[in-house]
């Protein structure tokens, strides 16, 4: 953890010195596209990462008695499948506006999510047999959560191919998950 802000400051620096020859190069666009080209391919192995985890713990839940509050999830994985499926349009599509509309829908996934952690902690409180079962679908919506994240990257790489430059403002972050509630 202590060394998370120094590796996101090294890879900001690093993408703004490519951005900078990109944008120099009389190929910048080429450049930009070869820029994208390596990014959102990671991006799409983490997802598939993270709903790789998301079956195998569906697979656990199975053998569990059925739980009431799967609707929440259920919720959560069509709209993180949604933001996938419009980021890979608006890359396939080369449409700048659509990747805009991806990024913005990025608080409506975190919001959903906060409600359904705070939804499943209620739950393990009110019965400890809840726990186990509960924690894997913290987990599940953890990893919808994360999917949802890494297609605002693939709808912010679109940005970037598109406009040479990220005059994006910092995108509104509604996962409230992290913090103790005292500041």
């Amino acid at each position: 953890m202590a060394n998370d802000e120094s590796i996101d400051e090294a890879e900001r620096r690093i993408s703004h010195d490519v951005m900078l020859l990109a944008l120099r190069g009389p190929m910048a666009r080429d450049l930009r596209e070869i820029l994208a080209a390596l990014r959102i391919p990671a991006d799409i192995e983490r997802i598939g990462d993270y709903a790789a985890n998301v079956a195998k713990r569906s697979i656990a839940l199975n053998a569990a008695p059925p739980l009431p509050h799967v609707a929440g999830l259920r919720a959560l994985g069509l709209l993180a499948a949604g933001q996938v499926r419009q980021a890979l349009r608006a890359y396939r599509e080369g449409d700048d506006e659509l990747a805009l509309q991806v990024r913005d829908n990025d608080a409506r996934l975190d919001q959903q999510y906060t409600a359904l952690f705070r939804e499943l902690l209620t739950y393990m409180m009110e019965d400890p047999r809840n726990i186990t079962p509960c924690t894997h679908l913290l987990f599940m919506a953890k990893n919808l959560e994360r999917i949802g994240d890494h297609a605002t990257n693939i709808a912010e790489n679109v940005w970037f191919l598109h406009h040479g430059e990220q005059p994006l403002p910092p995108r509104d972050k509604r996962d409230d998950t992290s913090t103790t509630g005292t500041t």
